[in-house]
């Protein structure tokens, strides 16, 4: 099948790294067709996975000049000022959430069809029409009074923000998103938004994958951003109805742990749509660390910032000392906040543990600084993501955590967990480890062994495959107009079935006539009649049941589908 890949490349203030796991599951999953579909901060050269692996790569800069377009004559623009004006109205206007979806699709379709939006919202109208809103009674100005600069400002980022409605990616021709089967969206936010076009112009479901919620990055990357409050509300308003409409219109969300699921639900998702689906990484295939050192050592990694704690690593570490003289402490990581690292030398001096506390800086791997330790400490009063919490598992040495965010769910009873901004029970927990090796040994073997199970690639790449397989199982195919000699956007159920992409075939099937075979491979314009096939794939079923479904499906060569009883015999057969 052909799959459209949609993800953002980069965000100014919310970072999100997907290219090494796009790869990882287009190569998973070699027996489909992928395009990437990239939203960039700028051009960049050709994404993860390369030419080899993904039959096209798009961009679509998001962060420089809006591209080149005339701007709408008086009759459109006053369709374009309606719809905008009822977008940004939800925005402003607490009874007015509802109209946000309708103004965006609108939005979008009058985009489609003269490709005039990015010039629109650029010009003066919009941002009259901004004004407009945000200064009329009843607008939700909690946040502070708008500002001439603050409607210029908001209007700039709002017309990044819907720059994907102006794609040249909705149509159904090469390359158009009408002519994918599924839309997989990595990442949520501005990246959803072509696939919610493509849901709502050709009927093309999607799955979004998140490996920590878009809309929270938002609100955390928010708080320190170059903009007045006003600002920051309004464009968190804009994301947060924007990820309700993507989780209302997804097919299935396939957040990257419980715990981020729990964050989808409190924003709306259907748990009956939501899978859990680990992000995988290949450092599952890395070897453990070696000896440990001579010297009892605690190993700390992390930015030097207070929202990963080192204040409270140090008073621990204090206390371990005190009973444990020999110990030392590696902290690793570089300064994330101005001063930071002078206050915890200074802290570290007040505590009388300079001598045995090493500032590492930024390591050259991760395996690097867990390879110096003998116990792998996390200190933070937040988990969010359980990328170095897992990395520092597959090293092999055990792990002491405080029990927050994925702490729980990712180390579970192969390490110890204490609760937060609690120096004396997490030195306790450093303190039984140190003075035990051979329970050292067992919760670090444990644990590498817990975190190869979940973060495997190949679970990944089956559980997106059993999704795949099943949304377009699903979903009628909307083929173009005259493919099949019938008027373009009617809906052909299974008009290109899974099983014939699983099969090896790549161009789309021929319309066949009843009794067309089966025997002889599957190929261009050789295809299964989907009944037959689905029933086939369904389960291992007997030639006597296969043959009877396939009589009913008006196949001749019934004798060539009734061999379907076993997976080997399947694939002979298709």
């Amino acid at each position: 099948m052909r799959v459209a890949l949609l993800t953002e490349g980069a965000h100014p203030y919310a970072q999100r790294g997907g290219s090494g796991w796009c790869a990882r599951l287009v190569e998973g999953l070699a027996e489909h067709e992928f395009e990437l579909y990239l939203l960039a901060g700028r051009a960049v050269p050709t994404a993860a996975g390369g030419p080899g692996l993904l039959k096209g790569v798009h961009q679509l800069p998001l962060w420089g000049r809006p591209p080149a377009a005339r701007l709408p004559g008086a009759l459109r623009r006053r369709l374009y000022l309606k719809a905008y004006g009822q977008l940004v109205r939800a925005l402003v206007m607490p009874g007015e959430r509802a109209s946000f979806a309708p103004g965006l699709y609108q939005l979008a379709a009058l985009a489609r069809e003269d490709g005039a939006l990015p010039a629109f919202l650029a010009s003066g109208h919009a941002q009259r029409a901004l004004e407009k809103a945000w200064r009329s009674p009843g607008a939700d100005t909690a946040a502070g009074q708008p500002l001439v600069c603050d409607v210029l400002v908001a209007g700039d980022l709002l017309e990044r923000c819907l720059r994907p409605l102006s794609a040249p990616w909705y149509g159904t021709g090469h390359g158009g998103l009408g002519t994918a089967d599924l839309c997989h969206v990595l990442g949520g936010g501005p990246a959803a938004l072509p696939a919610l076009a493509a849901k709502r112009l050709h009927g093309v479901p999607f799955v979004v994958t998140e490996h920590g919620p878009h809309l929270r990055e938002q609100y955390l990357g928010y708080r320190g951003a170059p903009y007045r409050w006003p600002v920051r509300a309004l464009l968190l308003t804009f994301f947060r109805l924007l990820t309700e409409e993507t989780y209302r219109k997804a097919a299935v969300l396939t957040p990257g742990s419980a715990y981020d699921q729990q964050w989808q639900q409190r924003c709306g998702a259907d748990p009956a749509r939501t899978r859990v689906v680990y992000e995988g990484t290949s450092a599952v295939t890395r070897e453990p660390a070696g000896p440990e050192p001579a010297v009892p050592t605690l190993v700390w990694a992390g930015a030097l910032e207070p929202g990963r704690d080192p204040v409270l690593m140090l008073h621990t570490f204090a206390r371990v000392r005190a009973e444990l003289p020999a110990a030392r402490l590696q902290l690793h990581g570089e300064e994330a906040a101005p001063g930071y690292l002078a206050h915890c030398r200074a802290l570290a001096g007040r505590l009388g543990i300079e001598a045995a506390v090493e500032f590492a800086g930024l390591p050259s791997s991760p395996a690097a600084a867990w390879a110096g330790g003998s116990v792998v400490v996390f200190s933070a009063p937040v988990q969010r993501s359980p990328r170095l919490l897992v990395d520092a598992m597959l090293s092999g040495r055990a792990v002491v955590s405080t029990e927050v965010g994925v702490a729980r769910e990712m180390v579970g009873p192969t390490g110890l967990l204490v609760p937060p901004r609690d120096p004396q029970a997490l030195a306790a927990a450093c303190l039984a480890l140190l003075k035990d090796e051979e329970r050292r040994a067992r919760l670090g073997l444990a644990g590498r062994l817990r975190a190869q199970e979940r973060f495997a690639t190949e679970p990944v790449v089956s559980s997106f495959r059993e999704i795949y397989l099943e949304l377009v199982s699903h979903w009628p195919a909307f083929p173009a107009a005259g493919d099949d000699g019938t008027a373009g956007g009617q809906p052909r159920p299974f008009a290109r079935p899974a099983e014939y992409w699983v099969a090896g075939g790549r161009e789309a099937p021929a319309q066949q006539p009843p009794g067309a075979g089966v025997a002889g491979g599957a190929g261009p314009g050789r295809t299964a009649p989907a009944a037959a096939v689905l029933a086939a794939t369904a389960r291992p079923a007997g030639a006597a049941e296969v043959a009877e479904v396939a009589e009913k499906d008006g196949v001749a060569e019934a004798a060539g589908v009734a061999a379907v009883g076993q997976p080997e015999a399947m694939a002979e057969a298709v």
